[in-house]
C-alpha cells in the first residue's frame, strides 16, 4: 500500500454524468473538465496528507489516518467528516453523496467515485 508520490492527471471516464449526479455547480464542472490536476500524496504508515493542485493555484488538502474519523473536503468544496478505510489495498471513503476509492495500479493512481450507479474513473501517472 505505497501511495506516496506526485501524480499528474492522465485521463478520466464518465466525468459529465458523475458531476451532474452529485450536483456540482456548472462553474466547478467546467473548471474540472480535462483539468490537469496534480495529486500529491504524503504517507507515513496509516497517516496521509492528500493534496490536489489545480491550475490557477487552488489546492485542496485532506489529512487523515486510516480507520479514524477526519474532516475532509469534497471536490465541490464542502467540508464533512469521514473515516477512510483500507479494503483490498484500496483507500475507501464515503463522501456525502458518493463513495470514493483510490488505488495504485500499474504504477498509476486510479480513483473511482460512484454515486447512485454512476461511476467516474480518473487515472493519474506518477511524475515524482
Amino acid at each position: 500500500m505505497a501511495f506516496a508520490g506526485k501524480y499528474e492527471f492522465e485521463g478520466d471516464e464518465n466525468y459529465d454524468a458523475f458531476v451532474q449526479k452529485i450536483g456540482l455547480s456548472s462553474d466547478k464542472v467546467e473548471m474540472g473538465r480535462n483539468c490537469k490536476i496534480v495529486t500529491e500524496v504524503v504517507q507515513n504508515g496509516n497517516d496521509f496528507t492528500w493534496t490536489q493542485h489545480f491550475p490557477g493555484g487552488r489546492t485542496t488538502t485532506n489529512t487523515f489516518t486510516v480507520g479514524k474519523e477526519a474532516e475532509m473536503e469534497t471536490m465541490g468544496g464542502k467540508k464533512f467528516k469521514a473515516t477512510v478505510k483500507l479494503e483490498d489495498g484500496k483507500l475507501v471513503a464515503d463522501f456525502p453523496n458518493y463513495r470514493h476509492t483510490a488505488e495504485i495500479c500499474g504504477g498509476k493512481l486510479v480513483e473511482i467515485s460512484t454515486s447512485s450507479g454512476v461511476v467516474y474513473k480518473r487515472t493519474s501517472k506518477k511524475i515524482a
